[in-house]
């Protein structure tokens, strides 16, 4: 089974972030098979026998990552079938690209599925959701003053749990290359 690993505040080659080789090589010593770093915004995807071992591989290789270079940052495990899923269900296909600054999908931890209230939008109306899911938060930002609103500073301020965020379209390309 393929994993996709997606890191909070990593990016690779600036510190305390790990380079892209030692990034795949934390992987590696933790026992993913064919560990693969995709751009360099901290999203990794490798192979594994079951959720439960790619669990246990994600934590060890977050160690190593602690170890190696101090990176002390979350991260969040998806399973590329389930992000394949996510692709074909087009969340943002009826989305005019020319009135949003971008589309994104914020990663968030297990536990979120017990959230309950869930907003549609933040207070300055910069990121409106588009939908939520178990775990992920899917969004745009909107561009109404200087700069964009942040789907992954409105997680985590809503939710007071940590997030990562991606472009949809790198979850998009991400499955393309590895599904």
């Amino acid at each position: 089974m393929k994993f996709a690993a997606f890191f909070r505040n990593l990016n690779l080659g600036r510190p305390p972030a790990p380079t892209r080789i030692q990034f795949e090589e934390a992987f590696a010593a933790a026992g993913a098979e064919e560990p693969r770093s995709f751009l360099t915004n901290g999203s990794l995807v490798f192979s594994a026998k079951n959720r439960q071992t790619a669990s246990r591989v994600l934590s060890t290789a977050r160690r190593n990552l602690a170890s190696a270079c101090g990176l002390q940052e979350p991260a969040f495990l998806r399973e590329v079938e389930y992000l394949a899923g996510l692709v074909a269900l087009e969340p943002f296909a009826y989305i005019d690209p020319s009135v949003v600054y971008g589309c994104y999908v914020t990663f968030l931890p297990e536990n979120f599925a017990a959230i309950g209230e869930r907003p549609a939008a933040n207070r300055r109306g910069d990121v409106a959701v588009v939908q939520y899911t178990g775990t992920e938060l899917l969004s745009c930002a909107l561009q109404l003053g200087k700069s964009p609103g942040s789907p992954n500073a409105f997680a985590e301020n809503v939710f007071q749990m940590p997030a990562t965020t991606r472009a949809w379209n790198t979850i998009v390309r991400l499955v393309e290359r590895h599904a």
